[in-house]
Order: structure tokens, then C-alpha cells, then sequence
């Protein structure tokens, strides 16, 4: 198929179809000519995903591992990604125990921006926010990209100063994120789907207390997902 037919017959654009291509979510090759074309198979099969739990086809590439990500990524993040899939929490509705857990995130460490996130292949998607309207980031940018590969809390005490974030648009554009504090949010056979995170323009630490509360709220933020799974 071409890209013109695998778009409508899929319903999204043709710019999609080639982000898929791009990403690896769908196998195509080119012509002598230049062109590409992808089997017909593979186009049907993402279709069949339509009714995936993220409510479209389009989501369904959120859950296919990059081939060549410009993100931090464990050696287990197509498992992760199909964990994140099985939960249907990425791109679901508001939940009040989420967003009373980011709430007391926010008093807790006095900051002005808290998140509950949830990580696909090509974006971070915030279940829960306070303090932004934006609802999602492109994944290259998350500081929970970090955090879902780390054992316990994560903090960035100025962002400007880490080499692993000094160059991220958060930290260079207009929001000028200094300090991150995150936990990571683990399913019932332990994948890290996404992180419990505070965030502020200014360089800053944690007190031992509030490390110690913010752990323990992370905990409550996972064993509220966990009771949200359904079991395997």
C-alpha cells in the first residue's frame, strides 16, 4: 500500500502514517523510485488495534518501542510499553485519588508544578497536573525518563547544572525548570509506567522530611494504580 492509502484507510494523516514508519511501528520499504510502501498485513494489523485501551489506532504507536529513541530507555521498554498498554491508563480520564495525591505533592514540597506521568514511546502523558495546562510533553523531554530507571527518588537539585537536562527545552525555554524531585509508579510485576513528580523554576533541595513524605506518598500513588489494574 501507499501511504496515501494506509492513512485513509486508518483514518489519520499521511504525516502520521510516515511518524509510524519512522518510529518502526509500521515496516515499509522504498521503490527503485523513492517511494514507500508498506503490506497490507501490517497496515490491517494496526488497524485491528484501533480499540486499543488508549481509544484509537493512533495510540496504538505510543505503545512500540522506538528503534532508535533519543530518550534513556531499559532494556525491558518494550515489556514496559506493553504493560502500559494492558493498563489502559495511558490517555484515560481524570481520577480524584490521583489528583488529591498530586495536590498534597505540591504542599508537601512547596512547589508549583506536580505531575502524575505516564510514559509512551513518543510522549509523556500527565494523568494528573498541577500548575500547567499542558496536558502532554514529547518524550525526548522528560526528566521521568530518568526516573523510571532509577531504584528510589530522584531529585535534580538546578537542572542547568546536569548534563542530563542542561540542554532540554523545559530548562532553556520559557518554563525554565530548575529543580525536579521524582518517584517512579511500578504495576504489579514491577514495570515503571510513569512517575509521581514535583517540579520548580528555582535550584532547590529537599529536606530529609519531605524525601521521606514524598516516598511515602509515591507508595500511596502506586498502590492506588496497582488497584486500578485489572489483574493478568
Amino acid at each position: 500500500m501507499t501511504t496515501r492509502e494506509a492513512a485513509r484507510l486508518l483514518g489519520v494523516s499521511i504525516g502520521t502514517v510516515q511518524k509510524w514508519v519512522e518510529t518502526g511501528a509500521l515496516a515499509a520499504w522504498k521503490t527503485p523510485g523513492g517511494h514507500r510502501r508498506l503490506r497490507r498485513g501490517a497496515v490491517l494489523g494496526l488497524l485491528s488495534s484501533h480499540a486499543t485501551p488508549a481509544g484509537s489506532a493512533a495510540d496504538a504507536a505510543e505503545f512500540v518501542a522506538a528503534s532508535a529513541p533519543d530518550y534513556p530507555v531499559g532494556p525491558d521498554e518494550s515489556e514496559r510499553l506493553a504493560a502500559l498498554r494492558r493498563s489502559g491508563l495511558f490517555g484515560s480520564g481524570p481520577d480524584a485519588v490521583f489528583d488529591r495525591i498530586v495536590r498534597v505533592a505540591a504542599q508537601l514540597t512547596d512547589a508549583p508544578l506536580a505531575l502524575l506521568t505516564l510514559l509512551g514511546s513518543r510522549r509523556q502523558w500527565f494523568k494528573s497536573r498541577l500548575g500547567t495546562e499542558l496536558a502532554e510533553t514529547p518524550r525526548a523531554w522528560a526528566f521521568c525518563n530518568h526516573t523510571i530507571l532509577a531504584p528510589r527518588l530522584l531529585v535534580v537539585h538546578d537542572a542547568a547544572g546536569d548534563p542530563r537536562f542542561a540542554a532540554n527545552p523545559l530548562v532553556t525555554g520559557p518554563t525554565q525548570l530548575r529543580f525536579y524531585a521524582g518517584m517512579a509508579l511500578r504495576d504489579p510485576d514491577g514495570f515503571a509506567l510513569g512517575a509521581l513528580c514535583v517540579l520548580d523554576s528555582r535550584p532547590r533541595q529537599l529536606s530529609s522530611g519531605q524525601r521521606q513524605a514524598f516516598g511515602e506518598l509515591a507508595a500511596l500513588a502506586a498502590d492506588r494504580l496497582r488497584g486500578m489494574l485489572q489483574p493478568r
